[in-house]
């Protein structure tokens, strides 16, 4: 009897229930090892997210009425981040932010087991592999961008290991960037060139994707804030490893500019271009300015259109719209419409860095009234695309160049979408009194200007008050990107040679406004700009502010740039709200005043982790 209980005993605890999932089962089949390699996807960011998308919500672009609408990354934006519990924390997977790490682990634990499928050609499982060893570079540099040098998880720890392994140390920033590289060149050419399967694959990571994360690794690597940074020098562990190598290497631009050429070589090898707005029959009588608007605003809202590199299929962009389309855009609808809540509000700053329509700033426009812009000015017929005929508006609303237009909306200005024809369009109306001016206190754009950009034009809200959306993935890449990214590798690598002046002109031609070199000499007061490779360094930054704007750039552009410490202390403003007349409207009024300081560069980590792990460093300031 001992005997048999004895076996009865051990076959039964060699038994596991059917229902409890192992990582043997994980990777018996074909079919469960394509649902490890999704979950490996599911810890992508979802970029369409603003109070979970640091580039969004943290910087200067977007702002909510507070507090009545706050969000993590809000908080960050007005100076909450705190060491006890920080927001957007993407090392742990708390308030708000995703757990990278943890991405990062069932990574490895993939690359460890998916040799052992059995059904797997080899084609295939080194296509997987390659996306695998992507996303491991892509959360390693998502996490290098927001804490500087970080602990490199190459591999997962045993679990029977010794404790000790566990306390990791942080790698020195020049150390992570070169592991983030080597990843991807690992996987890069086994990755496919295009999707061929694009019902089931899209979004799925390509060899375009691969060059041009690379490209922007390099960018990032070469760029101030981590290329001779000073102010970094006393960041060191407890073993006296320098984490920053504080002397600028001009080859890191070099290389940064060969990543960049290859990666728009891959691109163009596939007929990839800049987007342009191609009507249906019902949309031929379509004039060239209203053409050209969708040019612009289609680039970022037209779903796998010809210049989106990578379309974040983890994030998707209904509820970004929602919150986008200003309450009451539509009179007819504005009552009892509730799926539409305009609260993204744009401040007055980056409604000024937008050009004149002649491409230059307003503030070097030689013959844009740059003193008098907050004056009072009436629409008249020759603005009927982007201002309604006899409607009273700022100075400033007016002969701007296309992609403000494309991108923000303003009291008095015109919105092509809706369902309504080119010929009667929307206007929207935003002072006290009028259809879109607040209804609920926090349904408002707190500035008086909306983000547009993210709307699809055929965006409807119907008879019976449903919204309709257009649904695109977030665009995490664009070609545009891309060329600018190029652009700026060649002008601190070479100076401001043709080249650099050719990929910034074929986004302006599409933007519809002259050449940087007809522009600048023609209607500058600094006519010389792009000659120097200062003042070109300049138009760059303003270009990929404007070409780029609300798309989550600028912010991490900033802190690369090391500029983010002067245009993250500019106050937030905008117009005065409760106001029925145009005279009360139309005055400026602080929103809040933003601060930023050294030590906001980098996110600090938990208090409570380096209490865990004491050979984990603090970042400065923190």
């Amino acid at each position: 009897m001992l005997t048999i209980v004895s076996a009865s005993c051990k076959k039964f605890l060699d038994i596991i229930p059917d229902n409890i999932a192992t990582i043997e089962n994980a990777f018996a089949l074909r079919k469960e090892a394509e649902k490890y390699l999704f979950t490996c996807y599911s810890y992508l960011p979802a970029s369409g997210n603003v109070g979970n998308n640091p580039g969004l919500s943290a910087g200067d672009e977007l702002h909510l009425v507070y507090p009545l609408s706050t969000s993590n990354g809000y908080e960050i934006a007005r100076g909450n981040q705190n060491v006890t519990d920080p927001y957007l924390n993407y090392w742990e997977g708390r308030l708000g932010g995703k757990d990278l790490y943890g991405g990062i682990r069932d990574c490895n634990i993939f690359l460890e087991n998916v040799g052992r499928v059995p059904d797997l050609s080899i084609e295939e499982r080194n296509r997987w592999i390659a996306e695998v060893k992507f996303l491991k570079a892509y959360y390693h540099f998502y996490l290098l961008r927001m804490y500087g040098p970080i602990p490199i998880i190459k591999e997962n720890l045993p679990v029977d290991g010794d404790p000790q392994l566990a306390k990791v140390y942080r790698d020195p920033v020049d150390t992570c960037f070169n592991y983030i590289v080597q990843l991807i060149d690992e996987a890069k050419n086994d990755l496919p060139l295009i999707i061929s399967d694009p019902v089931n694959e899209l979004g799925r990571i390509t060899q375009p994707i691969a060059y041009t994360l690379k490209a922007r690794v390099l960018v990032t690597a070469a760029s101030p804030l981590f290329n001779g940074n000073t102010d970094y020098t006393n960041l060191k562990d407890n073993r006296g490893t320098v984490l920053f190598n504080t002397t600028f290497d001009p080859v890191k631009w070099k290389t940064a500019e060969t990543a960049c050429k290859e990666a728009v070589d891959i691109c163009h090898s596939i007929d990839m271009k800049l987007y342009e707005f191609e009507p249906t029959r019902n949309e031929e009588g379509f004039s060239d300015t209203t053409k050209l608007q969708l040019n612009i605003r289609n680039s970022v809202n037209a779903r796998w259109n010809s210049e989106i590199i990578w379309g974040n299929t983890n994030s998707t962009t209904t509820t970004l719209q929602q919150q986008s389309i200003p309450r009451g855009l539509d009179p007819a609808r504005r009552d009892d419409n509730t799926q539409t809540s305009g609260r993204y509000g744009i401040p007055l700053k980056l409604v000024e860095l937008f050009y004149s329509q002649n491409g230059v700033p307003i503030n070097e426009d030689k013959t844009w009234n740059y003193n008098n812009r907050y004056n009072l000015r009436a629409g008249t017929s020759s603005e009927k695309f982007y201002i309604s005929n006899n409607y009273v508006t700022s100075a400033i609303n007016f002969d701007r160049e296309p992609r403000f237009y494309a991108s923000l909306a303003f009291d008095g200005g015109v919105w092509l979408g809706q369902g309504k024809p080119e010929s009667s369009p929307l206007v929207l109306q935003s002072k006290y009194g009028q259809s879109a001016a607040g209804v609920f206190a926090n349904i408002i754009s707190v500035t008086g200007y909306y983000p547009k950009k993210y709307v699809h034009y055929e965006d409807v809200i119907s008879a019976s008050n449903v919204l309709s959306i257009q649904n695109y993935p977030w665009p995490e890449m664009r070609l545009s990107d891309l060329y600018l990214l190029y652009a700026e590798a060649i002008n601190e690598n070479q100076g401001p040679v043709e080249e650099a002046l050719t990929y910034l002109n074929l986004i302006r031609e599409r933007a519809g406004i002259p050449s940087v070199q007809e522009a600048w000499s023609q209607h500058s007061t600094n006519p010389s700009a792009y000659t120097t490779k200062i003042g070109l360094r300049d138009i760059i930054h303003r270009e990929r502010t404007i070409e780029l704007a609300l798309e989550g750039s600028r912010y991490w552009d900033l802190k690369r740039w090391k500029t983010a410490i002067t245009e993250l202390n500019k106050p937030i403003t905008g117009w005065t709200l409760p106001q029925s007349s145009a005279q009360g409207y139309y005055q400026i009024q602080n929103v809040f005043i933003q601060r930023f300081t050294n030590k906001d560069y980098f996110w600090p980590i938990r208090s409570s982790a380096i209490e865990i792990n004491r050979n984990l460093v603090q970042n400065l300031g923190w």
